[in-house]
């Protein structure tokens, strides 16, 4: 991901947190955030690609993964988002699947 994708994806973090101000520190300690978030997402989905930029499923399970951590409450966000993290590693994984199996034919 490039800095300038990066810059975005925070500055959609600050919205969704309703952060408005600019502080270099909020700012290293989101962004710190949703890399750690981005991470563990991939790790679950089985990918090492997620799209955090497109609206969809990867960027709205990041932004409240950023949510909880930022609450000091990450030990209970893959609880309270078991089934979307479910669907998300069974959606890369049946993708990687059937690109294996168009790869054998």
């Amino acid at each position: 991901m490039s800095e300038e994708e990066l810059k975005e994806l925070l500055q959609d973090v600050k919205d969704y947190l309703h952060i408005s101000w600019d502080d270099e520190k909020t700012d290293k300690n989101l962004t710190g955030m949703i890399k750690r978030g981005m991470a563990h997402l991939n790790k679950i989905a089985g990918v090492s690609n997620l799209d955090f930029m497109a609206e969809d499923s990867p960027k709205s399970l990041l932004l409240d993964y950023v949510r909880y951590a930022n609450s000091q409450a990450l030990e209970v966000f893959e609880m309270n988002f078991q089934s979307e993290l479910l669907s998300l590693h069974l959606e890369y994984q049946s993708n990687a699947q059937e690109d294996s199996n168009e790869d054998t034919k």
